[in-house]
C-alpha cells in the first residue's frame, strides 16, 4: 500500500512538473531589439510590428549609434514583441551616406520555434537555459539587414540577412543632425571609410 501511494505521489509530481514546463512555453515574453554599427549613427523613421488579423503596432525608435558586436552588441533600441509578429516593416537614414532606406520582412513561423529552443545564459552566479526570446534586426550602410535570435548577448544566432530598398528622399531635412554627427564621426569616416558588405 505504502508503495502504491509513493509511486502515485511521484506521478503526481512529474504530471504537475510536466504542465508547469508545458505553460511556461507558453508564458515566454518576446522582444525585438534594433542594433546598428558604431560610428554608423542612423535615425529610424518607421517600426512596425504585425500579426496578421490580429494586432497591428509601431513602437518609436528614433536616433540610434551603437552596438552591433563585441561586449555592448548586438544591442540597442528594444521593446515588446507581442503578439508574435509576422511581419516588420523598417524604415530608417543612414548618417553615413545620406540615405534612406526602407524593408518589409516576412517572419517564418519557424523562427518561433527555433527561439523556443533552451540556449545558456549567464549571470555572474550562475547558469541556466532559457529560450531566445529576443528578435534583433542589425541595420548596417548599404542597406544591410543581419537578423539574429538571442536571450543575451554572446548567445546570438543568425537567422537571415536582408537588402534593404533605397528610398529616393532628400537628406536636407536630417541637415542639423547631419552636422552634429559629422562633428562627432567624421574623422572616422575619413579613415575607416563606409564598407557597405561583410557585416
Amino acid at each position: 500500500m505504502l508503495k502504491i501511494k509513493g509511486l502515485m505521489i511521484w506521478l503526481a509530481i512529474f504530471l504537475c512538473s510536466c504542465s508547469s514546463l508545458s505553460g511556461s512555453e507558453e508564458k515566454i515574453t518576446w522582444y525585438f531589439q534594433l542594433a546598428t554599427p558604431e560610428h554608423y549613427d542612423i535615425w529610424v523613421e518607421h517600426l512596425q510590428f504585425e500579426r496578421s488579423g490580429v494586432r497591428r503596432w509601431y513602437h518609436p525608435a528614433g536616433y540610434m549609434s551603437c552596438c552591433w558586436k563585441g561586449p555592448s552588441g548586438p544591442s540597442g533600441v528594444s521593446g515588446f514583441m507581442e503578439p508574435f509578429p509576422n511581419f516588420v516593416a523598417i524604415q530608417w537614414f543612414s548618417f553615413s551616406e545620406q540615405k534612406f532606406y526602407q524593408r518589409l520582412i516576412e517572419i517564418p513561423s519557424e523562427w518561433k520555434e527555433r527561439m523556443k529552443e533552451l540556449a545558456p545564459s549567464y549571470t555572474p552566479k550562475r547558469m541556466r537555459m532559457t529560450p531566445r526570446d529576443t528578435l534583433t534586426f542589425g541595420l548596417a550602410p548599404g542597406g544591410e539587414i543581419v537578423v539574429w535570435m538571442m536571450s543575451q548577448i554572446g548567445n546570438e544566432v543568425e537567422l537571415a540577412r536582408f537588402k534593404a530598398n533605397e528610398l529616393d528622399r532628400d537628406p536636407e531635412i536630417y541637415s542639423v543632425n547631419t552636422e552634429d554627427y559629422r562633428e562627432q564621426h567624421g574623422e572616422y569616416l575619413k579613415q575607416h571609410g563606409i564598407p557597405t558588405t561583410g557585416w
